[in-house]
């Protein structure tokens, strides 16, 4: 007998059943990793959304307290353009007044963001909170640029145009985002002409123009 003969020979129901547990195993092993794969993709869709509600955060609130009385028609298109819901609203509707005081006080308030943090984010429902650390400088005639460092907490609202605000309230700045959410919804603190008179806020929604964070 030679020494292949020898070797122990597998029963055929064996080698068959080997191969049945192998391809039961495969279904399992895919259904782990398809598990494994959506999580991730969820994980990354999610941060995606943050990323993009935050951006759109950082540079709406930027826009709204932007504003240059010599050019005044493109400013207000864009806080208009940056706005959704009663936000808006009262833009377009309080614009042609607050236009007039603008170009009497002949203003210019600038704004740059410094960083910024998504405090909620519901993407199903296409709301979130953001809180945005801004510098802003205002320039009145016959005085020097005064400059102050200011924290907006913000609504913002998922339009067909994409995020857009739809509250946006100036957080005092040795208060905690918690305590500002704590005040409810944030109203609208956008810059107004130095010397001017705001319009009283009304209860539709959020105030009316007030005077800038640098003032």
């Amino acid at each position: 007998m030679s020494e292949g003969d020898r070797r122990p020979r597998r029963s055929p129901l064996v080698v068959v059943a080997g191969a049945t547990a192998a391809l039961a195993a495969v279904p399992a092993l895919w259904s782990g990793w398809s598990w494994y794969a959506a999580a991730h993709d969820d994980s990354a869709a999610y941060a995606r959304v943050r990323d993009t509600v935050l951006a759109a955060g950082e540079q709406a609130a930027q826009n709204m307290n932007t504003l240059d009385h010599r050019d005044l028609g493109p400013g207000l298109d864009l806080w208009e353009s940056s706005t959704t819901g009663d936000l808006h609203d009262q833009l377009v509707q309080g614009r042609a007044k607050f236009e007039g005081q603008v170009r009497q006080a002949q203003t210019v308030t600038s704004a740059k963001a410094l960083s910024g943090a998504v405090t909620e984010l519901d993407d199903r429902a296409g709301r979130a909170s953001v809180m945005i650390a801004l510098r802003i400088t205002v320039q009145v005639p016959n005085s020097a640029p005064a400059t102050k460092d200011s924290r907006m907490l913000g609504e913002l609202t998922r339009t067909p145009g994409g995020w857009k605000l739809s509250a946006l309230g100036q957080v005092p700045m040795g208060d905690s985002a918690a305590a500002g959410q704590q005040s409810g919804a944030p109203q609208q603190a956008v810059p107004a002409p130095s010397g001017t008179a705001a319009p009283r806020p009304t209860s539709a929604g959020p105030s009316a123009p007030q005077q800038p964070a640098g003032h």
